[in-house]
């Protein structure tokens, strides 16, 4: 088996994105975190462009779990509706 990467979610995930989530989606989402984002992040993941440059996003149904991968650690930045993910973003964000 591969090394596995860690993952740390900011405190805005825990306080605002994922109460939000509906709750028959937040299993989805978890088990898609420790499922693809534990162990190979980049493969499963998709590069973020423009503003956004480092980044990196996945899908789950309509909602989407945007991250940065740094050595061996995984930080999610946001899990938000695709509607709205990209301008969350971009607040917190330093520039």
């Amino acid at each position: 088996m591969r090394d596995r990467y860690a993952v740390v979610y900011r405190p805005e995930v825990a306080t605002e994105d994922l109460p939000r989530v509906p709750r028959n989606l937040r299993a989805r989402i978890i088990r898609a975190v420790e499922t693809r984002l534990m162990t190979e992040p980049a493969r499963y993941g998709e590069r973020l462009r423009r503003s956004l440059i480092g980044l990196w996003k996945i899908r789950v149904g309509d909602y989407r779990v945007c991250y940065e991968i740094e050595g061996r650690t995984v930080t999610v930045w946001a899990i938000r509706h695709r509607r709205e993910i990209y301008s969350i973003l971009e607040r917190r964000r330093p520039s």
